[in-house]
């Protein structure tokens, strides 16, 4: 499938493995340069080494961890500038610990908030004024099924990615105009290290 792509760059969060690495797979599978991120120098050189085949590289591999309004915008601006442009954002994180309501203390409500919805936030202010000067732009966020039911024993999971997916939809009624879509996937369960690394006891993961 042509997804009309072919030639512009683009930055995946958290995409030294699981559904990172596969969404910047495709993406240098349709011809996007792309630029990625982890926190592990040696994951993201991994990483890094199954998409220098692909595509019209020279694909990025960069160390960054995009937690907060400023984590995701310094990932962003590098990735960026290593790319020249930045034409597609992919704004992904991992999942905050699990629990449930009764077990999980206040103070756990921040960094979950900072993980997966901040994040996000900072990725996308930092890359709009870009895509707004181009009059293009694709704005693709990974968040969870759980933002349509949510999932228990998942509260910080559950309520930092529906306030992600609440600004998202937001964002995209005001930067239609210009030419810039946003869009969310909400994958549920994926054979990732992280679901399998949970064990084989059936533990449903967001």
């Amino acid at each position: 499938m042509d997804l009309g792509i072919d030639g512009r760059t683009a930055a995946v969060a958290a995409a030294s493995a699981g559904l990172g690495l596969a969404s910047a797979q495709h993406l240098a599978d349709a011809g996007v340069q792309v630029a990625i991120c982890g926190r592990d120098r040696a994951r993201v050189d991994d990483a890094l080494a199954t998409l220098a085949p692909v595509g019209r590289g020279p694909h990025v591999g960069l160390v960054a961890d995009v937690a907060g309004t400023e984590g995701g915008a310094r990932f962003v601006d590098a990735a960026r500038e290593a790319l020249g442009g930045l034409d597609v954002l992919v704004p992904n994180a991992g999942g905050p610990p699990r629990g449930d309501v009764a077990a999980t203390p206040i103070e756990a409500y921040q960094p979950a908030l900072e993980l997966n919805l901040l994040s996000t936030i900072g990725m996308c202010t930092e890359a709009l004024p870009t895509m707004i000067e181009a009059g293009w732009g694709r704005i693709v966020a990974i968040t969870s099924l759980s933002v349509r039911q949510p999932i228990a024993e998942l509260v910080l999971s559950n309520t930092a990615r529906a306030g992600a997916t609440a600004y998202l939809k937001t964002l995209a009624g005001e930067v239609a105009r210009h030419g810039i879509t946003v869009n969310t996937v909400q994958p549920g369960m994926h054979a990732t290290e992280r679901l399998l690394g949970r064990g084989a006891d059936g533990e449903v993961l967001a």
